[in-house]
This record gives C-alpha cells, sequence and structure tokens, in this order.
C-alpha cells in the first residue's frame, strides 16, 4: 500500500507540474502588459487557393495586387484587392521552395528558389518561368530579393553565407562571401543611395554592400541582437527587428549608432516581418506571441500601437507597404494573405 501512496504522490505530482507547466506556456503565448497603445486598423485576412501552401512573402506588383510565394505548393500567387480574385502560378519541375520576392519595372514577379539554387522571373502574361542558376554549388539557398534603382536584383543566400547580385539584362550572377562565418544574410533593402543592406541573423550585426566592389561593411549591435527583416526610412536610418531578444531596433549608418526599444510583447516576442509607410510609421509583427499582433511604430515620439491579427497570423515572415500606406501580409501558417489599411478601423 505504501508503494501505491508514494506512485500516486507521484503521479498527483507530475499531473500538478504539468498543469503548471501548460499555465506557464498560456501565460508566456499571450502579450505581456505594455504601455502601447491601441492600433485602430483595418485588418483583412483571405485564405490563399491551396491549402498548406505557407504562404511566405508578399510584394507589390506593379499593377497594384499583392503577389505572394507558396513554398510549399511550389507555386506563386497573386491577388486582387478590387475584385478579391486569385491567381496561381506553378512551378514547373521539383519543389523550388519560392521563398521571397519582388516585382520589376515591367510587372515581371522575380523569385529565389530557396529549394532550388536559382532565382526565377515569372511572366504573369504568359506563365513562363525563366531560371537563373546559382553559379557556386555553396550558394544553394538564395533567400530575399530587392530591386535597386537601376534594376539590378540583390539578393541574399542564407545558408551559404553570401549575397548576390544579378543583372537581369546578361543574367549575370555574382556573388560576395560574407567574412563573419554563419552569418545567415536573411532581409536586405536598399536605401535613397542605392545602397544595399542586410541583416546578419546568425550573430549581431548589420552590414552593408559596395555596390562597386561588392565589398561588404558590418555594423555592430548589441551582443544579443539577432536581426531577421529590416526596412529603410526616407531619411536612410535602418530600422530591424531583433528576432532573438524581442527588441526593434534603430541603424544610424553615417555613425554606427544603434537605438534599441523594447517591443510591447516582451523579450520573447519574436519580432519578424517589418516595413515602413509613406508616412513614415514602422509597423512589424510579432510572432512569438499568441495571436500574433501587428506593431505600429512612430518615430517621432518613440511610442507603440498594437492590434491582435485576427487570425492568430501563424507567423508573418515579412509584409510589404503600398504606395498608398496600406501593409500586405502573408500570415504563413494559416494560410491566409491580408491587408491592412489604416485609413478605415
Amino acid at each position: 500500500m505504501k508503494n501505491i501512496k508514494v506512485a500516486g504522490f507521484v503521479m498527483a505530482a507530475a499531473a500538478l507540474s504539468a498543469s503548471i507547466t501548460l499555465a506557464t506556456l498560456a501565460l508566456r503565448a499571450k502579450p505581456p502588459a505594455s504601455n502601447a497603445g491601441v492600433l485602430q486598423v483595418s485588418i483583412r485576412e483571405w485564405d490563399v487557393p491551396t491549402k498548406g501552401a505557407h504562404p511566405h512573402d508578399p510584394a507589390v506588383g506593379k499593377d497594384g495586387k499583392l503577389w505572394f510565394t507558396e513554398q510549399m505548393a511550389n507555386k506563386i500567387g497573386s491577388f486582387d484587392p478590387t475584385t478579391q480574385a486569385f491567381k496561381e502560378y506553378p512551378i514547373k519541375g521539383e519543389n523550388a521552395g519560392p521563398h521571397g520576392l519582388v516585382s520589376d519595372a515591367d510587372g515581371n514577379i522575380w523569385f529565389t528558389a530557396n529549394f532550388g539554387g536559382y532565382i526565377g522571373k515569372l511572366d504573369p502574361r504568359t506563365s513562363e518561368v525563366t531560371q537563373y542558376k546559382m553559379p557556386d554549388a555553396k550558394a544553394d539557398d538564395p533567400h530575399t530579393p530587392v530591386f535597386d534603382a537601376h534594376g539590378t536584383l540583390w539578393f541574399t543566400v542564407q545558408g551559404g553565407n553570401m549575397v548576390g547580385r544579378l543583372d537581369p539584362k546578361t543574367g549575370k550572377i555574382e556573388l560576395k562571401t560574407v567574412a563573419t562565418e554563419n552569418a545567415l544574410p536573411y532581409g536586405i533593402a536598399i536605401n535613397s543611395k542605392g545602397e544595399p543592406f542586410f541583416c546578419e541573423l546568425g550573430t549581431n550585426k548589420m552590414a552593408k554592400i559596395d555596390t562597386a566592389t561588392m565589398n561588404i561593411t558590418e555594423f555592430k549591435l548589441p551582443e544579443s541582437a539577432r536581426p531577421r527583416r529590416l526596412a529603410i526610412a526616407s531619411d536612410d536610418q535602418v530600422y530591424f527587428t531583433d528576432f532573438k531578444s524581442g527588441n526593434l531596433g534603430r541603424l544610424n549608418p553615417s555613425t554606427g549608432a544603434v537605438k534599441m526599444w523594447s517591443s510591447p510583447g516582451g523579450p520573447e516576442s519574436n519580432p519578424y516581418g517589418i516595413t515602413i509607410t509613406k508616412d513614415g510609421s514602422v509597423w512589424y509583427s510579432e510572432s512569438g506571441v499568441k495571436p500574433n499582433t501587428l506593431i505600429k511604430f512612430d518615430p517621432a515620439t518613440e511610442k507603440f500601437a498594437r492590434a491582435n491579427i485576427p487570425s492568430g497570423g501563424g507567423v508573418v515572415r515579412n509584409m510589404a507597404a503600398t504606395s498608398d500606406g496600406r501593409v500586405y501580409l502573408a500570415c504563413s501558417g494559416v494560410d491566409k494573405i491580408g491587408i491592412v489599411d489604416p485609413s478605415h478601423n
């Protein structure tokens, strides 16, 4: 009987421990109390046509449509906000793992084939995809693309620890290895001078590429920071999401000065996708809280406002700002895309 009582005590203790653990996890899942205001915006979401597609990145097309990658379905998708109609473009062959994408001046959609080791160009008029293979086998996972004002496509290669550029006129690709080992180059953006900046998720650094030589200059951040995505303001200040430590950061490239703000969701909020709208507001999503949140930061007042994403978000890995001040979202884990409209609430 004694052994039974001991066993029963152990079982009860285990059950209590499990209950405490679940309660703790539940508490962590919710954003902690903060001084963030209530964000008054309209957030509309739509299911993408293919279940399990996990839309990864959104982009604003020349046509104003919301374009997105369907990484696990091997497709590129588009959504017309006016008609609310979707269209999908299957990519022929083995799963390319389309990851990031961007539109060029002619309306073509360029994407990184993260599983296929190439840059793809989709012509929406013909549905044809042109492949530009990486010239180095180590660069097998191109990650995020962006165009500069001259039409050159710049991109990161995460696992290959490189950055690259592609000349659409010739198809030539040039690669540059990042000096810091396992830097995991991630988000990339272009400033007003045409200089590409990118995040080094694997370490506490941001970096800039010299467009003439492709030499890389690194900027050190606080030791615990791990920058994942970035957006550059009109004054060329570089805002970034510190995924590991739950901060919004700002780098002044002219001085190297860095300022960090604690995100409203706390140190485990995992800030991720980020963009800046035409009014200078910084928008980003916290992926480590449930439901995921949409955060608006005002650089002038340094104040935050927060709203929950209706569907829960399922991790908003990236976002894009439209010319009229809206924000396009790809809600990966819930197979939805979304549009944030600050003028309607």
